[in-house]
């Protein structure tokens, strides 16, 4: 029987406008009546996907986790003080930076406490950034005076040249030192070695003792595959990458703009507590 269902947020269970679907607010309700954990998974961090959740009634998420940085960090929900995570090396953290900057690429640089440092903004991206709060656009030549970063991005509309350049110049430029992934159809994201959502939902469950067996992963895209491949179920929503699709045990038919919780939950859950 499943017993938590970890879940990624843009485009999965927010809508287009980065806002919960209405119709997902019943059946957060309904997992809470069966018991069932409905676990925010986010490449954002902790304090951006709290944001998510501050109009809606907190009875929902009680007891709950929060898995941040694609499974660099672990919060009990409602707690800032993270129960695991991990960071970037500084050394290369500063690397990615400079490397970026002489170059004239628009990043991101995040840190522990939910920030976001950034560069070279598009308009459209500026808008997006400025509705997650914490947003801070600066002219650093290094990282020197931030002290810890938990991942680094490189932002690009043309998401086939980002996909070449991920592959042919950061790849050999990381040399190991940290691993690629690929989000929202515009974002090359590199995080810490061993740092995926599915090590992050494997660390949670053993926190839990809850067999993986038993959860359900819930996505879209590439940096959600490992998550997806790890649970007992793992499921797509409508809108899910064709990269992703053929990992899924599952690919509903409503999309993540359109609130898809209940579908799950109906088509998965519900059946089992019959």
């Amino acid at each position: 029987m499943y017993k938590l269902i970890a879940s990624d947020m843009d485009e999965t269970f927010l809508d287009g406008h980065h806002q919960i679907p209405p119709a997902n607010l019943p059946a957060l309700k309904r997992l809470r009546e069966l018991g069932v954990l409905f676990v925010p998974s986010s490449g954002r961090g902790y304090l951006s996907i709290m944001d998510n959740f501050e109009d809606i009634d907190p009875a929902l998420m009680e007891g709950t986790y929060v898995i941040s940085y694609n499974g660099g960090s672990i919060n009990r929900f409602g707690d800032p003080e993270p129960i695991f995570s991990h960071s970037l090396d500084h050394d290369l953290a500063e690397d990615i930076w400079r490397f970026g900057r002489e170059r004239g690429l628009s990043m991101h640089a995040y840190t522990p406490e939910g920030h976001i440092l950034v560069q070279n903004m598009s308009e459209s991206e500026s808008r997006y950034l400025a509705s997650l709060r914490r947003i801070e656009a600066v002219d650093l030549p290094d990282l020197t005076s931030v002290p810890v970063v938990s991942k680094m991005i490189y932002v690009s509309t043309d998401f086939d040249w980002l996909h070449e350049f991920g592959a042919d110049v950061m790849t050999p430029m990381l040399g190991g030192r940290a691993a690629i992934t690929y989000s929202s159809g515009r974002y090359l994201e590199m995080n810490p070695i061993g740092c995926d959502k599915g090590e992050g939902l494997r660390k949670l469950v053993e926190i839990l003792g809850v067999d993986i067996a038993d959860t359900i992963a819930f996505g879209d895209s590439a940096n959600d595959r490992e998550m997806i491949a790890a649970a007992g179920l793992g499921v797509g929503v409508a809108n899910v990458t064709d990269d992703v699709r053929p990992v899924c045990d599952l690919v509903l038919d409503t999309t993540g703009s359109d609130g898809a919780l209940p579908e799950l939950v109906e088509r998965v859950i519900e059946p089992q507590h019959r």
